[in-house]
């Protein structure tokens, strides 16, 4: 039996438990790269929060309002649970609009005080420019001061993961921070993070992008060794607006973001706890499980196409591959049709996925792809359909 025909009942429990999903049974909703779809969960807590305590977080002594204030503390130590956060008494977790905000944060706020002549920062040039353009910020506003710092590309294998070997030999004496990536918003790749702080050494600190991977597959923080993981929620089935930045705060000083904060977006938070109790219901490593599989038989048909092109790894494409498969993000170009055109007439035909260029640095793909993101609700019949609406384009 393969993993879709063991996990298929379970599925289809979690299915039954998106509204948009279960109303609209036509469309195959393929874009949770760029939001995931809600559980009934997750709307239900919000609601009850609006509609039986609705108050703002420290800034009254009423008890609708002291209410709220512990439910913010409590979504911090609840979010150390999720990360599996090996020191939380130690650890602070500070709630942002999302991944952007709170990259742009650690940089102004926590990196840019500790950067001197000649300190260097180790960026990923070919995954999403959230994770660009912050530390550029900083070299640039930097240089404005009459400090220069360098920037070094992170490198990349013919696989599109981290080249850890000349990672290694990059790394010296002035390098303050490494910014890398957990799973890959065009190519799906797990960029094996893991092995990051051995390369890196014990006193690097390391910010990981984990837009793509919080909500899809399980991240330890005491397994991974980073120094910040940040995410937007929406892409983990909270609303929109609410992420988070966790620090470890063992390296270099305590990340406190700059400045006068107002209101934070309750409902926001509310929604990512119930978020995260769902998921952990659910079951990340079989979430992940039923991600790759979709992923891999998404790779195996793409593969045996004439007309289209996969991005990424090649060697991970099929089902049988021997290498680490796609967490569920796959991406292809046709070769005679524009992607933008196809993102269009896949839509036609009730298949949303996303057509364009995808956010990526400069070194990332220059020519717009389509990407096919899946989660736990899509089907193993959605992706056939999507592979047998291509497959009609190869006998036109």
């Amino acid at each position: 039996m393969d993993v879709l025909d063991e996990l298929r009942p379970w599925q289809e429990t979690l299915r039954g438990q998106f509204p948009l999903i279960t109303a609209n049974p036509d469309v195959a909703y393929l874009d949770s790269a760029a939001t995931s779809q809600k559980p009934q969960a997750v709307l239900d807590a919000v609601l009850a929060y609006l509609t039986t305590g609705n108050a703002n977080a420290a800034r009254g002594t009423y008890p609708w309002a002291n209410r709220t204030t512990s439910r913010i503390e409590q979504a911090r130590d609840r979010l150390r649970g999720f990360l599996d956060d090996p020191a939380p008494q130690r650890s602070g977790v500070h709630f942002v609009s999302g991944t952007t905000e709170g990259l742009r944060a650690i940089a102004r706020d926590w990196l840019a005080p500790q950067l001197r002549e000649g300190d260097e920062i180790i960026v990923p040039f070919a995954d999403h420019a959230a994770n660009n353009a912050p530390w550029l910020e900083v070299a640039e506003l930097l240089r404005h001061r009459g400090v220069s710092v360098g920037i070094r590309g992170m490198p990349y294998d013919a696989a599109r993961d981290y080249d850890t070997d000349r990672l290694a030999s990059m790394i010296n004496d002035r390098t303050r921070l490494i910014a890398a990536t957990h799973v890959h918003h065009v190519y799906g790749n797990d960029m094996n993070v893991h092995r990051l702080r051995e390369v890196a050494g014990p006193n690097v600190p390391i910010c990981l992008d984990a837009a793509q991977g919080v909500g899809h597959l399980p991240l330890s923080t005491a397994a991974t060794d980073v120094d910040f993981v940040v995410f937007s929620g929406h892409k983990a089935m909270a609303l929109p607006g609410t992420g988070a930045v966790w620090a470890r705060n063992q390296r270099g000083p305590t990340y406190a973001p700059a400045g006068w904060h107002g209101s934070p977006n309750t409902s926001g938070i509310i929604s990512l706890v119930a978020a995260l109790d769902w998921l952990d219901a659910a079951g990340l490593d079989r979430v992940a499980r039923w991600n790759t599989a979709l992923g891999a038989r998404l790779t195996d048909g793409l593969h045996a196409l004439s007309n289209v092109e996969v991005l990424g790894c090649q060697s991970s494409l099929g089902v049988g591959s021997r290498v680490q498969q796609r967490q569920g993000i796959v991406a292809f170009r046709h070769r005679l049709i524009g992607s933008n055109d196809l993102g269009f007439i896949l839509a036609a035909h009730g298949l949303l996925v996303r057509a364009d260029g995808h956010c990526q640095g400069d070194q990332g793909e220059k020519t717009a792809s389509v990407r096919v993101s899946l989660h736990v609700y899509n089907t193993a019949e959605e992706v056939d359909r999507l592979l047998s609406v291509l497959t009609e384009f190869e006998r036109d």
